[in-house]
């Protein structure tokens, strides 16, 4: 069954799906932005498998699979549920994102909206991650959403009388995520007497722009010579060594700085959450186990 297109075509110009005919591996939670991924990707022309990945953290997570099934058969979309095991204890939401990512393929496509992207340049901001952080998730196959508004994949799964999982974790203010949806955005949209959302997701496509730029220039600067690094100015200094180190988050400003230190010789080594010893022996930087 194909959703109208008089209901999906409008969606469809505003979002980056691969071209039609491509093979996508959906992740599919059953929530409305997800539904919708998978209702987008199958009208874009693409050849559609949506998985649904059970941490075992819910009693409901079954049922949950059970809908994303049905959805998935609904539009002629192929289905995969995958079980993984999260164990209860500290930093619950990073570890179970993880999991999640290690059960999918690493070019799955994900429904990451606009809301999501400002969300994100928020949290980065508060780890430091300046400009990388700042720009954002990148607009492609990957996360072809991010021009769509979660009230658009609301009313998309609404028309089509789709009956999105709502989880309960999303209401935890334990989770940092949560605070900011449900508790600093709306603040920033009273204060600026406008929808923030939207000029946040906005600016991180600008600063994007001005990232890579950035980078072009600093990927002739190797950072690994100590002396080049500590020559080059600032600006271009700091994006090689994010470049560098980059991993799954951006390098904080504070860990930067660090490793700057190092290249000048101000001291001789230094840590680095997640990367390790960033250490200086004979005009060279390396980096070591922590």
């Amino acid at each position: 069954m194909a959703a109208p297109a008089e209901l999906v075509g409008p969606l469809l110009t505003r979002c980056t799906f691969a071209p039609a005919g491509s093979a996508v591996t959906c992740a599919v939670s059953g929530g409305a932005d997800s539904l919708a991924l998978l209702v987008l990707a199958v009208s874009a022309g693409c050849q559609v498998t949506a998985v649904h990945v059970d941490h075992g953290l819910r009693p409901t997570g079954d049922d949950e699979a059970g809908v994303v099934a049905a959805a998935a058969a609904r539009f002629d979309a192929a289905f995969d549920a995958v079980v993984v095991t999260v164990e209860p204890g500290p930093n619950l939401e990073a570890r179970a994102r993880a999991a999640r990512y290690a059960a999918l393929p690493t070019d799955v496509v994900t429904g990451h909206t606009a809301d999501d992207q400002a969300e994100t340049v928020l949290l980065n901001l508060m780890r430091g991650a300046a400009l990388d952080g700042l720009a954002g998730m990148r607009p492609g196959p990957r996360h072809p959403l991010l021009a769509l508004r979660r009230a658009d994949t609301r009313h998309l799964c609404a028309a089509l009388d789709l009956q999105p999982v709502e989880d309960p974790s999303n209401a935890d203010p334990a989770f940092r995520r949560n605070r900011v949806r449900a508790e600093v955005m709306p603040l920033l949209d009273d204060v600026a007497g406008r929808d923030v959302g939207a000029v946040v997701a906005r600016q991180a496509g600008l600063l994007r722009d001005d990232a890579e730029l950035l980078d072009a220039l600093a990927r002739d600067i190797d950072p690994t010579d100590a002396r080049a690094l500590a020559a080059a100015p600032v600006a271009l200094a700091r994006r090689a060594v994010r470049l560098w180190l980059a991993g799954e988050h951006p390098v904080g400003a504070d860990a930067v700085e660090r490793v700057l230190a190092v290249a000048r010789g101000e001291v001789t080594a230094c840590e680095i959450t997640a990367v390790g010893r960033v250490a200086r022996s004979g005009g060279r930087l390396r980096v070591e186990p922590a």
